[in-house]
């Protein structure tokens, strides 16, 4: 067993602790309440016993999938997140449980459907829902049931969806702004975008385009499939075009598959990751080298080390962890379902109904420094509201999490000039 899997391992459990104790909602959802997830009596693992419980459901790449390094970092920040706003006092008269309802997705359509259908009815709300194929995959009945749910990831089409709560910029706009970058940095003449056939790697791959042909540059556009295997394609297409830059959107271990195995073959172009590619670990392995020399990294927000009050915040709560940026997107994430709780037990009104009301509403969102507020606006057309601000990085093997910004929030001319009419990928 190798330290990483140790470590993944110790980190799962962490993960998962308390569901063999309250799978079955005892004195939970099943008991009397005003809404589906909402209950007058306490949570199973209550702060203030003297509160009712409201169940958030969480759907994650926990064991098996190609992210699950990513999402079980991802999940424990988010119950750090709930745990930090219970001790606070709670919301209303409410504590929150997003243990209880916490579910393996695999990042797999078919046993995220699964799992979705066996919680759906007993949680208010979805504290996280990981992935954008396996979001896209329950939202017509999100939408059917007014329920509102946090996706964990960044595709343009969650600005046209009311009840989907989004933070940071689209892989849309990062591609843009990646480009944009490139083209000043780099005076790039031609890009490809390598991405699996998907949302997510459609989205980016979307920007990247939009971007090129705003700059007049010659753009191809290689999908890819999950798994090292999958890779032969798009690494004989890099090795033969040999474009400038490569936009990548893929897993951890499929980006260093990718890189590495070109870079062997003679490729030594420059990457731009879109950030669930990255974790620190693949500075370790055998593309390591090829990853410090040829690729950077695109990201909603700062990282992990990052001096913020809410970043502060994140790293107390969660106490001692292997650093990870996979931290901070759960943690960051979950700040617009709080403040839209909140604007509904002050509307008194918690129910899915009243959440969806409340989202319309919401026009900015306290981010505690990881975000500016006018990030989290939900009350306006998708192109007005729209955060269109990413940061670049680069490994650093002696930065905490192996990335240093190399380039501030910015939003490139690409995004700012974009109206943002449709989902850049459908």
């Amino acid at each position: 067993m190798t330290r990483r899997t140790r470590r993944l391992g110790s980190l799962l459990t962490a993960v998962v602790l308390g569901l063999s104790g309250c799978g079955n909602a005892s004195g939970g959802a099943g008991g009397p309440g005003v809404a589906p997830g909402v209950t007058t009596k306490p949570c199973p693992h209550a702060v203030n016993h003297k509160h009712g419980c409201i169940y958030l459901g969480s759907l994650s790449d926990l064991t098996a999938g190609p992210f699950t390094p990513v999402a079980v970092p991802v999940t424990r920040a988010q119950q750090a997140f709930w745990n930090r706003v219970n001790e606070q006092g709670g919301i209303g008269d409410y504590d929150i449980d997003v243990t209880t309802y916490l579910r393996d997705n695999k990042y797999d359509v078919p046993t995220q459907v699964q799992r979705y259908q066996e919680i759906k009815d007993k949680v208010l709300a979805f504290a996280q829902t990981f992935g954008s194929p396996t979001t896209a995959a329950i939202l017509p009945d999100l939408r059917a049931t007014k329920t509102v749910a946090v996706p964990l990831s960044w595709i343009s089409q969650w600005k046209f969806e009311d009840n989907i709560l989004e933070s940071g910029a689209s892989y849309c706009f990062e591609s843009m702004n990646s480009v944009d970058y490139a083209v000043d940095t780099y005076g790039i003449k031609s890009v490809m975008a390598v991405h699996y056939a998907s949302d997510y790697g459609g989205d980016a791959s979307a920007g990247a385009k939009i971007a090129a042909r705003a700059h007049k540059l010659s753009f191809s556009d290689q999908p890819t499939g999950q798994g090292k295997d999958q890779q032969r394609a798009a690494i004989s297409a890099l090795v033969k075009a040999k474009p400038d830059l490569v936009i990548l959107t893929t897993s951890p271990a499929d980006a260093a598959a990718v890189v590495g195995q070109a870079a062997a073959r003679g490729f030594h172009g420059r990457y731009i990751g879109t950030s669930p590619s990255w974790t620190k670990e693949l500075l370790k392995g055998p593309a390591g080298a090829a990853l410090k020399a040829q690729y950077l990294v695109s990201a909603p927000w700062k990282p992990f080390a990052t001096d913020s009050p809410g970043h502060t915040a994140m790293r107390r709560a969660i106490g001692q962890v292997d650093p990870s940026d996979s931290y901070t997107s759960g943690w960051t994430f979950s700040y617009p379902l709080k403040a839209i709780l909140q604007k509904a037990a002050a509307d008194k009104d918690l129910t899915r109904a009243g959440l969806l009301k409340a989202v319309k509403e919401v026009s900015t969102i306290d981010y505690e420094g990881i975000l500016p507020t006018k990030a989290g606006n939900f009350a306006g057309s998708p192109n007005s509201t729209a955060f269109r601000q990413t940061v670049i990085g680069r490994p650093a093997p002696g930065e905490y999490t192996g990335i240093k910004v190399v380039k501030d929030f910015f939003a490139g001319p690409t995004a700012q000039a974009y109206d943002l009419k449709a989902p850049c990928y459908r």
